[in-house]
């Protein structure tokens, strides 16, 4: 059964520990900033060697590990340490993925197969080694797995990154339907363009601007409107909600 602890305004999170994944840049990184000021213990899981001092510069007691998601040994240790460091975790967010671009009849079978490996099959993977911990343990936990927009509409040269993305909204599902009586809850986010770093790279000209005016908002996303939104999923204040797709997309998928 999944607790209710009362409502809270203030969406606290204080003392509670979050493995996040790719947590060293983008999504991940703006997630773990917005943590931070929530009083939440950081584990960056990510391929970046520096993991470590990135997770420092947020705060001494925050640790970062650096490997290779798509290990299962790399899994079971960023669990063990995690746990080793703060005495338990309550919180994983499956944030590293990879983008392939081509059409669907020139994409690779090493693309696809890449890009499955690390969007769907790490990150699930990633969601079990985590439930079974909590399982085990008999503790309550939160899991938000990053999806996209991509994984609701059809993208021009995205078709590995929808299959995979939107593979990830369906095992959030299932995994939310199965978990829910041992206090799990798993919900999936779906950002539009986001602005970090590779945003920018990406849809900073001609080709953002025409998008942006399919757009409602009219613009795109900042990393920390899609942080505050992965923060409220971890909360007690969405203790009601589980096995949901929260898309973030300025209402560009309404139409």
């Amino acid at each position: 059964m999944i607790s209710y602890h009362g409502a809270d305004p203030a969406f606290s999170l204080s003392g509670k520990t979050a493995i996040i994944t790719g947590g060293a840049a983008g999504i991940g990184f703006a997630t773990a900033e917005f943590l931070k000021k929530k009083d939440v213990n950081l584990v960056l899981a990510d391929l970046n060697p520096q993991a470590d001092e990135i997770a420092k510069s947020l705060g001494a007691k925050h640790i970062g590990i650096p490997g290779n998601i798509c290990s299962a040994e790399y899994r079971k240790a960023v669990i063990a340490q995690a746990v080793k460091a703060f005495g338990g975790v309550d919180i994983l967010i499956n944030s590293a993925g990879i983008v392939a671009l081509d059409k669907a009849e020139a994409l690779s079978e090493d693309m696809w197969d890449k890009t499955m490996n690390v969007n769907l099959k790490a990150s699930f993977m990633m969601a079990q080694a985590f439930g079974k911990y909590l399982i085990d343990e008999r503790r309550a936990g939160s899991i938000v797995n990053i999806a996209s927009q991509a994984g609701v509409i059809a993208l021009d040269k995205h078709v590995a990154y929808c299959a995979s993305k939107g593979a990830i909204i369906a095992i959030t599902k299932v995994m939310a339907m199965e978990w829910g009586k041992h206090d799990i809850r798993v919900n999936a986010v779906s950002p539009t363009v986001v602005l970090t770093e590779l945003g920018h790279k990406a849809w900073d000209g001609p080709a953002g601007d025409a998008l942006k005016k399919e757009m409602p908002s009219e613009r795109f996303a900042e990393p920390d409107e899609v942080a505050g939104v992965i923060a409220f999923l971890c909360s007690d204040a969405a203790a009601m909600i589980t096995g949901h797709n929260l898309v973030v997309d300025g209402g560009y998928t309404i139409k």
